[in-house]
């Protein structure tokens, strides 16, 4: 697969630390500071090995970088006056992570909570196993984590951002209350999270074939 020789092989960027999204230094944690993964040997061909594990993460990186560009599109859209209320329901009826919610910010509020839930299973899944398996990437490991944090409050401020976007009253659309803290941080947010999506692609691509289980 192409994206999967980039994400094992090819330098990050121009500074080999990104090459997707703008990290730049959010919650106090520098991207120059992030930990370099280390040259790990590939799984024996005798040995327990698991390629799917690291596509299978890119399947879901690429989902959330998908619908995070349809909702960064729609809020920009919809702050512009470029998007009507009810064109913005019919659009958002066609994403496909949605909880049979009608109004952005319903859809933005539910997109939150999937990416608390990617990061959480994470957290209590994946990094333990990867820790177990090569012991070597746990700086790594250790700043993907911190990195979750600073992710969370990020969503958080947004989710709260989102309930004065769009308000159900009857008679009035989207409120100019909020519009620009939201487009914002809908900006701040897509920037750090395709530069944490990135980097933990890049740093686990082979500690993940090295896992003795399935993600």
């Amino acid at each position: 697969m192409a994206r999967e020789a980039v994400a094992i092989a090819a330098p990050a960027g121009d500074d080999g630390i990104e090459r997707d999204g703008r990290w730049g230094d959010a919650g106090g944690l520098p991207v120059q500071d992030r930990p370099r993964p280390p040259r790990l040997d590939p799984p024996a061909p005798s040995g327990p090995s698991h390629p799917d594990n690291f596509r299978n993460l890119v399947a879901i990186h690429d989902h959330l970088r998908a619908e995070l560009e349809q909702i960064g599109q729609a809020v920009r859209q919809v702050a512009e006056g470029e998007l009507t209320p009810a064109a913005a329901r019919t659009l958002i009826s066609r994403m496909t992570v949605r909880q049979n919610h009608w109004t952005l910010g319903s859809f933005c509020a539910s997109y939150c909570r999937i990416v608390t839930i990617h990061h959480a299973v994470e957290d209590a899944h994946m990094f333990p196993g990867v820790r177990a398996a090569a012991p070597q990437v746990g700086a790594v490991v250790d700043r993907l984590e911190a990195e979750h944090l600073v992710i969370a409050g990020v969503l958080e401020r947004f989710d709260r951002a989102l309930v004065d976007l769009v308000r159900e009253d009857g008679s009035s659309g989207p409120t100019n209350v909020g519009i620009p803290e939201i487009g914002s941080l809908a900006e701040h947010l897509g920037e750090i999270l395709r530069s944490h999506l990135a980097y933990e692609e890049d740093s686990l691509a082979v500690a993940l074939t090295l896992m003795p289980a399935p993600i």
